[in-house]
């Protein structure tokens, strides 16, 4: 009988680190001693099916926005049902391009506009757009500017979805979030104002505006803001107003339809 083939792990175990890659390690290491988040020292973070260039520039693509973008992907089957053109789909406040690129990747069809403030954040998402291949990345677009105002006019009443991920924390709700996320995190994208309503309010009560007949928007929130959410969307005029649950059960995404 055939001598089954010896593993070759080991062998490499036995072989000396260059010293290089140990300076490489023990700087990583010193990193995450001093409170740096895993993400960001490591340079890289899973969400779905991408691998995603992540540093502090952007915030760390988290579960909850996962579910956002199963919820969104919902929604563009139901779309597609009722309208056979190609969606037009937007993704406001995209950070690291998380959302936007997913969309783009597991989405059929559809053109992809991505826009952020922070000309920062968007170098993150040109970069994790430059690692989506095919006819995925042809079909995404980034953009700089504040909310809808980064879009092209043209646009106006032709988006079939819009998504984000908007700054919810209030204001002191900022002081008391992890240290992790204090210091290292971009504040940008996570204060929302006194209230946390800040962004979402702009983004509700102008979408409308944006939107296509029928068109439908997505937005994550805190769970206790669910409420007051789904009344600035019912100001706005849309037709329907559903509140969807994150992983862990709790009040997290808002879908409005027109």
């Amino acid at each position: 009988m055939e001598e089954a083939a010896s593993d070759p792990w080991p062998l490499l175990l036995d072989e000396p680190v260059s010293p290089r890659a140990a300076q490489y390690f023990e700087q990583m290491l010193a990193r995450r001693k001093a409170g740096e988040p895993l993400q960001y020292v490591l340079g890289r973070w899973g969400f779905r099916r991408l691998d995603l260039m992540v540093d502090r520039r952007v915030l760390i693509p988290r579960p909850e926005t996962e579910q956002v973008v199963s919820v969104a992907l919902e929604e563009l089957e139901r779309l597609a049902e009722l309208d056979s053109a190609d969606p037009v789909i937007v993704d406001l406040g995209t950070g690291s391009g998380a959302i936007a690129l997913s969309l783009a990747a597991e989405g059929r069809r559809g053109a992809v506009w991505a826009t952020d403030c922070s000309d920062e954040a968007l170098a993150v998402a040109r970069a994790n757009l430059a690692g989506l291949s095919g006819f995925a990345a042809a079909r995404v677009r980034v953009l700089s500017g504040s909310w809808w105002s980064a879009l092209p006019d043209w646009l106006k009443g032709n988006i079939s979805l819009a998504v984000s991920n908007p700054p919810y924390v209030t204001t002191a709700e900022m002081t008391s979030l992890p240290l992790e996320v204090q210091k290292w995190e971009p504040a940008v994208a996570l204060h929302g104002g006194p209230t946390g309503l800040d962004a979402i309010s702009v983004i509700v009560s102008e979408a409308p505006a944006w939107l296509a007949r029928p068109g439908t928007l997505v937005l994550e929130m805190a769970p206790h803001q669910a409420a007051a959410v789904a009344g600035l969307v019912e100001l706005a005029g849309f037709d329907s107003v559903q509140v969807k649950p994150d992983l862990a059960g709790r009040e997290r995404i808002l879908v409005a339809r027109l």
